[in-house]
């Protein structure tokens, strides 16, 4: 924050990691500066959460924390906004509201966007206009897959909180058909504990069904119903009853999804959890196990036949990543399976269908360098061909998928390092790699010596090797010349050219490649 520069920040957590933490203190630090501070947030439900939190913390200081939501009146609104207009008001905490033509600030200096993966490209478009000189701090479990790559390509800085609250412990998480059973008993388990139970149900239209049912499932439990479309005083009375421990389970719809924090509720189900996105399911997971009590998770689905491949590899994503602080790797898994997105247009996921993802997110890479004024050399991704053969036969992975993802691991090494730490992996999962498999690694070597050399090509033909060279090679001319005055056999062309005799084993022409490289470093 006291860089020269505006910051840009993705601050990315698990849930209950922290990321509020760090936002208050962000904007104690901001207002101690003489600086007003706006909190982006996407439920009125936590908007009033955040009040509380910031006016607690906040309390033995001269600042103002207010906020702008429907729980307000349109007179109260009016006149906060007219107050934070004229400098009156140090804190202002808000959905959407925020965003208004009509809210404006003295002296703005610190925007924080609590849940970002929860604003649609308007509303973050909208973000912009006020942020060109204000520092920004973005918070989430689970960033959408273009606020991803954004900080991975460099666009944006990132932060990533690690480690986990004492005493947590990870939650159970079950992907089980619904059944009336396994619901009742749930909660019973949950009620005999002395906990609270959220179920989600989200459809507004059959949620008072779905009331009926679990009345009639656990007669004995105090259920309250929460959704959207409530009035603002009814839907602000149940929340406060349920936190204040008046009812045992909590009919809602996704509107508890993002940042509650009810210690007391150590229980959730999910009904329809496949139609639910990666991220929504993993934030939905985190309203529990919040103390340092086990919390269970129950997914709630309709028969495995009936679930389409996307969500079932959503729910299997979720259910092997249970463990604390995987948010940002279901972020990543949530990248690979809905793509990138368009950073420069609406969307916000998808596969760049053009140009391929690798070559998109490397151009990407060289520009933010540019833009950045570093030395950008250009590219070289040397041509290797020894007339080997390096497939990776079928009978030793017969998944084709898995096949894929080898060779794009394989030729994504960066260095030495990585394409050994990948060959121990191959052979811990799969056994003895053949021949062939061996050859590609080998070769994979190469070809990182070779760029390392800047070296265009290098072909095999009639027991000879041809080498090109980039015109910006670091290889000095000298060097080559001497290494043909040495060699029996070798050439040097105009064109900058390397020839040498080999052999005609398979042996032969990779070691004398080798040789030829290492000599050249």
């Amino acid at each position: 924050m006291e860089s020269p520069l505006p910051m840009d920040r993705l601050l990315c957590g698990d849930v209950g990691f922290g990321k509020t933490e760090v936002a208050l203190r962000a904007a104690f630090k901001a207002v101690m500066e003489g600086k007003q501070v706006a909190v982006l947030v996407p439920t009125t439900v936590l908007t009033t959460q955040h009040l509380a939190t910031f006016r607690e913390r906040f309390a033995g200081f001269p600042a103002r924390v207010e906020m702008l939501s429907r729980f307000r009146t349109v007179a109260e609104q009016r006149g906060v906004a007219k107050d934070l207009e004229a400098g009156k008001v140090d804190v202002i905490i808000g959905t959407h509201r925020l965003l208004s033509k009509d809210v404006g600030f003295k002296d703005l200096g610190l925007l924080v966007v609590d849940e970002e993966q929860r604003f649609g490209v308007a509303a973050k478009e909208r973000i912009k206009h006020l942020k060109k000189n204000v520092d920004v701090l973005a918070m989430s479990a689970t960033p959408i897959p273009r606020t991803l790559q954004l900080s991975l390509a460099g666009i944006r800085d990132l932060s990533v909180i690690e480690t986990p609250p004492k005493n947590r412990l990870a939650i159970q998480t079950h992907i089980i058909p619904f059944r009336a059973g396994v619901i009742a008993t749930s909660i019973r388990n949950e009620m005999k504990r002395g906990g609270q139970v959220y179920f989600v149900h989200n459809r507004v239209e059959s949620i008072a069904s779905m009331a009926a049912l679990l009345r009639r499932l656990a007669p004995e439990a105090r259920i309250a119903v929460a959704h959207g479309q409530m009035g603002e005083k009814d839907l602000e009375r149940t929340m406060l009853s349920f936190l204040q421990g008046e009812h045992d389970v909590l009919l809602s719809t996704t509107i508890i999804e993002n940042g509650l924090d009810i210690p007391r509720v150590n229980t959730i189900l999910v009904n329809r959890a496949d139609r639910f996105g990666l991220s929504q399911l993993y934030q939905l997971r985190g309203r529990v196990g919040r103390s340092d009590r086990r919390a269970y998770a129950y997914l709630l689905v309709p028969p495995r036949t009936a679930l389409t491949p996307v969500a079932r590899k959503r729910l299997k994503s979720l259910q092997e990543f249970s463990d604390l602080g995987s948010g940002f790797r279901i972020a990543a898994m949530d990248l690979e399976i809905r793509g990138a997105g368009n950073f420069l247009g609406a969307e916000q996921h998808g596969h760049i269908a053009a140009v391929g993802f690798e070559t998109y997110s490397r151009l990407l890479e060289r520009t933010v360098q540019e833009l950045k004024g570093e030395t950008v050399l250009p590219e070289v991704r040397t041509a290797l061909n020894l007339k080997l053969d390096v497939r990776i036969p079928d009978e030793y992975l017969p998944d084709f998928n898995q096949r894929l993802s080898l060779y794009k691991s394989i030729s994504s090494a960066q260095d030495r390092e990585e394409l050994e730490r990948i060959q121990s992996e191959t052979r811990d999962k799969y056994g003895k790699i053949p021949p062939q498999g061996e050859r590609l690694f080998t070769l994979a070597g190469l070809k990182l010596l070779a760029e390392r050399l800047r070296v265009a090509s290098v072909d095999y033909t009639q027991e000879r090797v041809l080498v090109r060279f980039a015109p910006d090679s670091p290889v000095p001319p000298q060097r080559l010349i001497e290494m043909v005055a040495r060699s029996r056999g070798a050439s040097l062309s105009p064109e900058g050219v390397l020839r040498f005799p080999v052999g005609v084993r398979e042996e032969d022409r990779v070691n004398a490649v080798r040789e030829f490289l290492k000599a050249l470093l």
